[in-house]
């Protein structure tokens, strides 16, 4: 799998697995649980999640299965990038750290690889840039960084930051459908070194069904979710995090790391899905 520079020497992979809408059902739990630990047996290393889906049950699915997936042997925790996110309403000084230890619990681990701010709310960035600056020093987060941040949102960031360890990534949504980041966030950061983590790159699975997308997939011998995922890592400084559960498409977005897209190929996905002209509204779901 191949992988993205983070901060203080750590490397994120390109793809991975996103768990929104796990954990909302009891009984959905056992079926959830298999899906992640057979998403580990695929190869998925990157596994993003956060304390708003399903009210922390996509944390405890995920912690359920991590258990049961390291006491197996199947994976080392070293091998693993575990994604999580704060709520913005407990994203304060006190909040933050509170709510991170109520995630830990749940993933049953010592630490979250990535902590997110899941998106803006009333509580001053300066606190909330505090507190997981605090996180990272005791050793609770490996890395802390951001969700749903426009580029004015992270110019505004970037000054209140100061000498301390800074945002290793923005996760926002991206996909050949909603292209509105790649206009000025994503550039600028690339410019500053920050991943930009694509939640819903398949339009939450719309682009599977688009016909257009369809047909030239298949001239490839490929899915059209395939070719969507595909033509979203395909760009410097992007990772995807598709949520799947049936096996059949863990497997499929999975191989889509591996499908290198030519000038033709590439060229027509411009035609068909035109990057944007001007600057946008970040999207949101």
């Amino acid at each position: 799998m191949r992988t993205l520079p983070l901060s203080r020497s750590s490397e994120i992979p390109v793809l991975g697995l996103g768990t929104w809408r796990m954990g909302e059902a009891a009984n959905h739990r056992k079926a959830e649980v298999a899906a992640v630990r057979e998403a580990i047996a695929m190869g998925y290393r990157l596994i993003d999640t956060a304390e708003m889906y399903g009210e922390g049950g996509a944390e405890t699915v995920l912690g359920q299965a991590l258990a049961e997936a390291l006491r197996a042997g199947d994976v080392r925790r070293d091998e693993l990038f575990i994604v999580s996110k704060v709520y913005p309403h407990n994203a304060s000084r006190r909040g933050t750290p509170e709510a991170c230890e109520r995630s830990l619990k749940r993933l049953g681990l010592d630490t979250i690889d990535l902590y997110l701010l899941h998106w803006r709310g009333s509580h001053p960035l300066r606190e909330t840039v505090d507190a997981l600056q605090a996180l990272m020093a005791k050793g609770r987060i490996g890395h802390w960084g951001v969700s749903n941040f426009d580029i004015d949102d992270m110019e505004e960031l970037a000054h209140v930051i100061g000498d301390g360890p800074g945002c290793a990534a923005n996760q926002v949504y991206l996909s050949l459908g909603e292209r509105g980041p790649e206009f000025s966030l994503l550039p600028w950061l690339r410019e500053h070194g920050m991943p930009l983590m694509a939640y819903s790159p398949i339009d939450q699975g719309a682009l599977a069904g688009d016909d257009a997308l369809g047909a030239l997939a298949g001239q490839l011998g490929v899915t059209a979710a395939q070719l969507a995922l595909a033509a979203v890592i395909s760009r410097p400084g992007v990772v995807a995090i598709p949520k799947a559960v049936r096996s059949a498409h863990l497997q499929e977005n999975l191989a889509a790391a591996s499908l290198k897209l030519d000038t033709a190929t590439l060229a027509e996905l411009e035609r068909l899905y035109p990057p944007p002209r001007r600057k946008t509204p970040l999207a949101m779901i």
